[in-house]
């Protein structure tokens, strides 16, 4: 199966760094003009310098943006698309700050649906009337194994990130007549910042040392190691595809097995 994007427009969020940079570089390899967002203007640079050009037509840009400030986030993302129209968008922000239930307020919530649902709802509907009017679309978007079982430590992602795929399960289905698939990657443990944050927060809260928390994270996984960034490209690119044109409203578990051991 060889999967070319060439001429396809796709847009990343969260893509200096961890899963986000792994999709954007597996999709600039099959051809893919990307433009990757973040907040820090230096690592975007860098970023897109490392990202594969495969011809003189084949190019890459940043955005610079904040995904935790929602109304200057609408700003700026409607004057992106005021200028630009994708063919592919990824939705992927920055994960909100882990912590027990009985220790969030509303106020918590609300900072956590402005991050991990707005942002998602705002850019998507800014993305469609494009891929309305071209008949064709691809919208992925990254979510948590949580939204099947809640993840100790995690309420505030466990309760955002399921309002995103139950949204995305509607909207898949207004939106299939225009050859328009809308997925959800059910996330793992992957080898990124964020996963390394959480386990060193988990350490501190139980008195207990990171490696003894990563090394019984692995163990839990069938595959017995935590993903690879590029490996989650590999997903993101083939639904991004004309391969994956009927497969749409699912909810795609990238675990090495570990959901089914729910």
């Amino acid at each position: 199966m060889n999967i070319q994007l060439f001429s396809k427009n796709a847009l990343v969020g969260g893509a200096t760094q961890g899963i986000g940079a792994g999709i954007a570089f597996e999709l600039a390899k099959s051809g893919a003009n990307v433009t990757v967002m973040s907040r820090n203007e230096a690592k975007l640079k860098d970023f897109v310098s490392t990202l594969p050009v495969l011809n003189s037509d084949h190019k890459h840009k940043y955005l610079v943006a904040d995904f935790s400030d929602f109304e200057n986030y609408r700003k700026l993302i409607a004057g992106y698309f005021n200028d630009h129209s994708i063919d592919i968008l990824v939705n992927n922000t920055n994960g909100p700050e882990p912590g027990l239930a009985i220790e969030k307020n509303t106020e918590d919530y609300q900072t956590a649906f402005d991050l991990l649902f707005k942002t998602v709802c705002e850019t998507t509907l800014l993305a469609l009337p494009h891929m309305i009017k071209q008949k064709n679309g691809r919208i992925i978007n990254v979510s948590s194994l949580s939204v099947k079982e809640p993840i100790g430590n995690l309420a505030l992602s466990n309760s955002i990130r399921s309002a995103v795929m139950a949204w995305a399960k509607t909207l898949s289905n207004e939106v299939a007549q225009h050859n328009i698939t809308v997925n959800n990657v059910l996330t793992g443990y992957f080898d990124t910042a964020r996963i390394q944050n959480l386990i060193g927060h988990e350490a501190e809260r139980t008195n207990t040392s990171v490696d003894e928390i990563k090394n019984t994270r692995e163990s839990k996984i069938p595959m017995k190691r935590f993903g690879k960034p590029e490996e989650y490209g590999h997903l993101v690119t083939f639904l991004s595809s004309d391969y994956a044109a009927y497969l749409t409203g699912a909810n795609i578990p990238l675990d090495g097995g570990l959901n089914n051991t729910y």
